[in-house]
């Protein structure tokens, strides 16, 4: 049994990420936006406390005014990525690509 898992724009529901995962459950959800393409998206005050984007491509994303306290965003690609204003509590950047 396969799922779709997207992620879209609270606010206009443009579909800004999508995978098909054949397996259903925590982990399977969890590898599917593990190293997600999420470059230069506009996430501009998302709601992403805790979220795991754990080696995510997040170069040149808008992520100013984001929530972003305790997410994992270990090994991820920050380059280029605007954070002004946002929510930087408690994340984990170990191994981040951030200059």
């Amino acid at each position: 049994m396969s799922t779709n898992v997207e992620i879209k724009n609270r606010l206009t529901g443009k579909v800004l990420y999508a995978a098909k995962v054949e397996q259903t459950g925590d982990m399977a959800l969890r590898a599917a936006i593990e190293q997600a393409d999420l470059s230069n998206v506009d996430l501009r005050g998302a709601y992403l406390r805790g979220a795991y984007l754990r080696g995510a491509y997040l170069l040149g994303a808008d992520l100013s005014n984001a929530n972003l306290s305790d997410a994992n965003l270990r090994g991820a690609d920050l380059r280029g990525a605007y954070l002004r204003g946002a929510d930087l509590s408690n994340v984990d950047l170990r191994g981040a690509y951030l200059l």
